[in-house]
């Protein structure tokens, strides 16, 4: 079964939130010049605030954030957040693979940007809402 897939918006201005938040100030996370010349594409999202963004949806699946039991990804490529009032988009998508007869369920998680997928072997265990 698919669960309705979820789309989450992200600018420039949400990586210096982000970077505030989390005290990751990084260059490639806010300038182009330092990005391009380690040979990134540009300006790229931390790879825990995508994987944040992620976990919001796996909790929005599960009815509540208390719900998600375990949660775990492998990062594979880059989110690049281009210098414009739009952004990019992430767009998050899942699949039951099982219910079990503990109450978990347990799900094979799919985020993108731009049609390329962003995380590997992305899966959440959660409790299966009664």
């Amino acid at each position: 079964m698919e669960l309705p897939t979820q789309t989450f918006r992200v600018t420039r201005a949400d990586l210096v939130r982000y970077a505030g938040a989390s005290g990751d100030f990084n260059p490639i996370h806010w300038s182009d010049r330092t990005a391009t010349k380690v040979g990134l594409p540009g300006v790229i999202a931390h790879g825990m605030f995508t994987m944040a963004l992620v976990g919001r949806a796996v909790a929005a699946w599960a009815g509540s954030p208390d719900a998600v039991v375990d949660f775990g990804v492998r990062f594979t490529r880059p989110v690049v957040v281009p210098d414009t009032d739009e952004g990019t988009e992430i767009v998050v998508s899942a699949v039951v693979k099982e219910v079990t007869e503990a109450g978990l369920t347990r799900l094979d998680v799919t985020a993108t940007c731009h049609g390329e997928k962003v995380l590997s072997q992305a899966r959440a265990t959660v409790r299966t809402p009664r």
